[in-house]
């Protein structure tokens, strides 16, 4: 940070304080002692979605929402543990420190939080995002569930 007086880099932080989405800092130049006031503003880089069919969109939280909700309809499962689910998915991609998540990452980790939660929601999300086109495609993933719960 240049001090505005005599363009020196160094200057020493005398209060912090936060505001509205940015930190605001009185500063101090080292060199001539002269104050000034800087604003740090939190840069939030979006993070992108590759779809199948390789267009990119930015990443939905209340798209999701919406897929889970469609997948629970008429099922145990309460709003506030989808909102868990997608919180917990959005935190995991963030903290992945990726800029861009394939549809199948954010897919395969929706089904593996809906196995634990409710086995036909799960069978319902998995039919239309495996894009479930025969009956055999339903057996299998049922049978799955059942050796799972032998």
């Amino acid at each position: 940070m240049k001090c505005p007086e005599c363009a020196c880099e160094e200057s020493k932080v005398i209060d912090s304080r936060p505001t509205e989405n940015k930190v605001r800092r009185r500063r101090e130049c080292i060199q001539c002692g002269a104050r000034f006031t800087t604003y740090e503003i939190i840069e939030e880089v979006p993070l992108m979605v590759i779809k199948k069919d390789h267009t990119i969109e930015p990443f939905d939280r209340e798209k999701l929402v919406d897929k889970l909700c469609r997948a629970t309809v008429k099922r145990p499962v309460s709003l506030e543990t989808i909102d868990n689910i997608v919180e917990d998915i959005a935190a995991e991609l963030k903290n992945s420190l990726t800029r861009e998540v394939t549809s199948d990452k954010i897919g395969e980790a929706v089904l593996k939080r809906l196995k634990e939660v409710d086995d036909v929601a799960y069978v319902r999300f998995a039919s239309v995002y495996r894009d479930f086109n025969d009956v055999d495609s339903f057996v299998k993933i049922i049978s799955e569930l059942k050796d799972k719960k032998i």
